[in-house]
C-alpha cells in the first residue's frame, strides 16, 4: 500500500450540504416516532421541541470550535486539548464504539427490508452484501462517500419534503382525491387533550426521541476532507435550525394532525406509513420501507465514514494503533475503515447468533454515548473558548450565543436527562445508563493507564552520579 500525505479535500460543497441536512434525518425518525407518539400523544412534539433546542445548542458549541480548528477528529480533538489527553481519549474511543454497533443495527434492518423483497437471498446475506458494498464506496475515495451520501441524504430530504406537503394539504381539506375523515388540527388536542398522559410523559418521550438525533456532528468530522472547512462548518451550524425545525417538528405535527395519536395503525404500521395509509395513498408501506432503506444505507455509509475518521484521529494523536492514521495515495485510511467494519462484521455476527444477550448488551452499552458526547462538548467549549481568545481571537467566525451561561444551562439540561433515564425501568432507560457508563469508565481508566505509562516514558533519566559516561539505553 503507497502512503499518501494524509487525508485529501476530496468533498465539495454539495457533498457537505446534503451531509448536513442528511445528517439530522436518521432511520431513527421513521422507525422509533411510533413509540414516542403512543408514550406522549401530541405532546411528543414537546419532546422533539426540547431534544432539538439541546442538539442546536450543543452543535453552536462544537460550530464554535470547529470553525476555529477543522479536523476529522471534531468534538475528540478539542476535548484532548481542551480538557486533557484522558478526555480526547475516552470520548473518540466511546464515539468510535457506538458507531460501530450502529453499522449492525443499521444492517439487519436494511436486511430485513430487502429480504421482504426477495426472500432468496437470506437476511444475514443481505446484510452481508449490504456492509461489503459500502465498505467498498469507502475504500475507493472521499469522494465517492460524498457522492453515496449526497443521493441518499436527497431522497431522504425530498421523501419527508413531500410528506410534509401533501400531510399539510390533507389536514387542511384540499388534497386532490384524498377524502380522510381522521385528519386535522383537532387531533391535536381532541383525544384525551394535548398531553393525555400528563407533562411527565413529555420526558419519557425525551428519552425516546434523544438518539434519533445522533449524526448531527457528522459535518463537523466530515469538514476537514472539503475544500473550504471553516465556511463548511459555519454553514451547517448555522442551519441546524431549520433543519430540525422542519424536518423533525414538521414531519411529527403532520402526522399527529393526520391520524389521532391513539390510532391503533401507528403502532402496528408505523406512524408514517399510517398517516399515509389514511390518505389512501396506494403501496403506502412499501414506498415507506423504500425510504427507510434508503435512511439505513445513508446512516451505515455515514456511520463506517465517522467510525473510520475518528479511529484516524486518534491513530493520529498516538490514541490508536499508528496505522491506523496512515492514508493510501487516495487519501484514503484503509486500516481505520477495514477495522472499523471488522467489528461491525463481529457485531452483525452477535446480532444473529446472541441477539438477547451479547448484542443487547452491546446495544444498551453504546446507548447513552450520544448524551456523554454532547456533555464533553459542553466542557470543552467552557476552556476552547479561553484559549481561542488567547491564542487566534479572529477565528471565533461562529460564536455560542450566551456564553458562558447557555453552556452550563445546557449541560445541566444533559445532566437531568441522564438522571431521569435512571428511573425509566419501562424503557430500559436505567439499564442503558447504567451499562454505558460502566463501559465508559472501563476506556477512562485505559485512558489514565495509558496517560501514566506514557509520562514514565517520557521523563528523562538521570544517569548514574558514580559513572558519569555511562549513558543509559535508549
Amino acid at each position: 500500500m503507497s502512503h499518501g500525505s494524509g487525508l485529501q479535500a476530496g468533498l465539495k460543497n454539495r457533498h457537505l450540504s446534503m451531509i448536513a441536512i442528511g445528517g439530522v434525518i436518521g432511520a431513527g425518525l421513521f422507525v422509533g416516532s411510533s413509540t414516542g407518539i403512543a408514550t406522549a400523544g401530541p405532546g411528543i412534539l414537546l419532546s422533539y421541541a426540547l431534544v432539538g433546542t439541546l442538539v442546536v445548542l450543543v452543535m453552536r458549541m462544537l460550530g464554535e470550535m470547529s470553525a476555529a480548528n477543522p479536523t476529522s477528529g471534531s468534538f475528540s480533538a478539542h476535548a484532548d486539548r481542551a480538557l486533557g489527553r484522558w478526555a480526547g481519549f475516552s470520548i473518540g474511543w466511546l464515539y468510535w464504539f457506538f458507531w460501530v454497533v450502529v453499522l449492525a443495527v443499521e444492517a439487519t434492518a436494511g436486511a430485513k427490508i430487502l429480504e421482504g423483497w426477495i426472500p432468496a437471498v437470506p437476511q444475514w446475506g443481505w446484510a452481508l452484501i449490504v456492509m461489503l458494498v459500502l465498505t467498498a464506496t469507502n475504500l475507493v475515495s472521499v469522494g465517492s462517500y460524498g457522492e453515496f451520501e449526497f443521493w441518499f441524504a436527497g431522497i431522504k430530504v425530498v421523501a419527508i419534503g413531500a410528506f410534509i406537503v401533501v400531510g399539510a394539504l390533507a389536514v387542511f381539506g384540499v388534497l386532490p382525491g384524498a377524502h380522510s375523515d381522521k385528519a386535522g388540527l383537532s387531533n391535536l388536542t381532541a383525544h384525551g387533550g394535548f398531553l393525555p398522559h400528563g407533562p411527565g410523559a413529555i420526558l419519557t418521550g425525551v428519552l425516546l426521541v434523544v438518539f434519533s438525533f445522533m449524526g448531527s456532528e457528522i459535518a463537523t468530522l466530515a469538514a476537514g476532507e472539503s475544500e473550504n472547512p471553516q465556511r463548511a462548518v459555519t454553514k451547517s451550524t448555522n442551519s441546524i435550525i431549520w433543519r430540525i425545525a422542519v424536518f423533525y417538528l414538521g414531519s411529527i405535527l403532520v402526522v399527529v394532525s393526520l391520524l389521532p395519536w391513539n390510532d391503533p395503525s401507528i403502532k402496528t404500521d408505523g406512524s408514517y406509513v399510517a398517516a399515509l395509509n389514511s390518505l389512501g395513498i396506494a403501496h403506502a408501506g412499501q414506498i415507506m420501507n423504500f425510504i427507510v432503506l434508503t435512511s439505513v444505507l445513508s446512516c451505515l455509509n455515514s456511520g463506517l465514514y465517522t467510525a473510520s475518521r475518528m479511529a484516524f484521529s486518534l491513530g493520529e494523536r498516538g490514541d490508536a494503533p499508528k496505522m491506523f492514521a496512515k492514508t493510501n495515495s487516495r487519501g484514503v485510511p484503509m486500516a481505520a475503515i477495514l477495522a472499523s467494519v471488522l467489528f461491525g462484521f463481529v457485531a452483525v455476527f452477535f446480532n444473529y447468533k446472541f441477539p438477547d444477550s451479547v448484542f443487547l448488551f452491546l446495544v444498551n452499552s453504546s446507548g447513552a454515548v450520544a448524551l456523554f458526547v454532547w456533555l464533553v462538548i459542553c466542557f470543552s467549549q467552557l476552556r476552547m473558548r479561553k484559549i481561542i481568545q488567547r491564542e487566534a481571537p479572529e477565528k471565533l467566525v461562529v460564536k455560542m450565543w450566551l456564553y458562558p451561561y447557555l453552556t452550563w444551562a445546557t449541560a445541566a439540561l444533559i445532566v437531568f436527562v441522564l438522571g431521569y433515564m435512571l428511573t425509566d425501568t419501562e424503557h430500559d432507560g436505567r439499564e442503558t445508563v447504567l451499562l454505558s457508563l460502566m463501559v465508559a469508565a472501563i476506556v477512562l481508566i485505559i485512558a489514565f493507564v495509558k496517560q501514566s505509562v506514557t509520562a514514565k516514558k517520557n521523563q528523562p533519566e538521570i544517569p548514574a552520579t558514580e559513572d558519569p559516561e555511562k549513558v543509559p539505553a535508549a
